[in-house]
């Protein structure tokens, strides 16, 4: 095994600005920096003379505190299908050994938040008499749950 492997998530969709926004309410994340070398996507993009119709083609944000995968917006010509088999948990909460109403209060704070965003409720998942997560989705279809 080589320690140059590194976790990045690529999630496919038809507006990928729009996708990077979102998440980065949803998430601590920020826009991705350019490359290397370069002082903004912009400067990137006009000197590899991508046109500026294909500015929107792809995304990236990155962690703030620059702990974590950055995840990767990139457009594709056909909408979402079917149930996402691999998605995000956004983990709010701060655990199941805290306080149920705590919990509840954290998780419905960020669900809020995002519906504002464009999220949308998809199901409500509770344990005993408690709420334990909200199954949503993103602007685009793409389910995650906030716990």
């Amino acid at each position: 095994m080589t320690d140059d492997v590194i976790l990045g998530i690529a999630i496919d969709c038809t507006d990928p600005r729009l996708l990077a926004r979102f998440w980065m309410t949803a998430l601590p994340y920020v826009e991705a920096s350019p490359p290397a070398g370069w002082a903004s996507w912009e400067d990137f993009l006009t000197a590899w003379d991508v046109p500026e119709s294909e500015w929107n083609d792809g995304a990236a944000i990155e962690p703030e505190n620059g702990s974590g995968p950055t995840i990767s917006f990139l457009k594709v010509p056909e909408p979402k299908q079917t149930k996402n088999r691999v998605h995000l948990d956004v983990k709010v909460s701060g655990g199941r050994h805290v306080d149920p109403q705590t919990r509840e209060s954290r998780i419905r704070a960020k669900q809020a938040e995002l519906l504002a965003a464009g999220a949308v409720n998809l199901t409500e998942h509770r344990a005993g008499d408690h709420l334990d997560h909200f199954v949503m989705a993103d602007p685009e279809g793409n389910e995650f749950c906030i716990a």
